[in-house]
C-alpha cells in the first residue's frame, strides 16, 4: 500500500481528525510517520475501517484508523490514532 496524500482538517476545527488525535495524545506527524510506511491493512474490529499499526519517529507503537478517499492516486483520510501494544 502506498499513500501519497493524507488529507487533514483545519487544526481548529473541533470536531475535525486533528483535534480528534490530539485528545488521544497523538500528533500529526506520528500518524503521517505510520501511514506513510504503512504495509498490512487491517479491518478496525470496532468499525470495520481500515487500520494500520506502527512505530513513529518519536518512539510510540500506534494504531491509526482511517478511510480511503481516492484510489488513485491513493488518499486517505485518519479517522482516529492511538498509542497500543505492539
Amino acid at each position: 500500500m502506498r499513500i501519497e496524500r493524507i488529507l487533514w482538517d483545519l487544526d481548529d476545527d473541533p470536531e475535525g481528525n486533528v483535534q480528534h488525535i490530539a485528545e488521544h495524545g497523538i500528533t500529526i506527524e506520528e500518524v503521517e510517520d505510520v501511514l506513510y510506511v504503512a504495509e498490512e491493512v487491517v479491518a478496525s474490529q470496532s468499525s470495520g475501517r481500515p487500520t494500520t499499526f506502527g512505530e513513529t519517529s518519536t518512539g510510540k507503537y500506534i494504531a491509526v484508523v482511517f478511510e480511503i478517499v481516492e484510489e488513485d492516486p491513493l488518499a486517505v483520510y485518519p479517522v482516529t490514532a492511538y498509542e497500543t501494544e505492539p
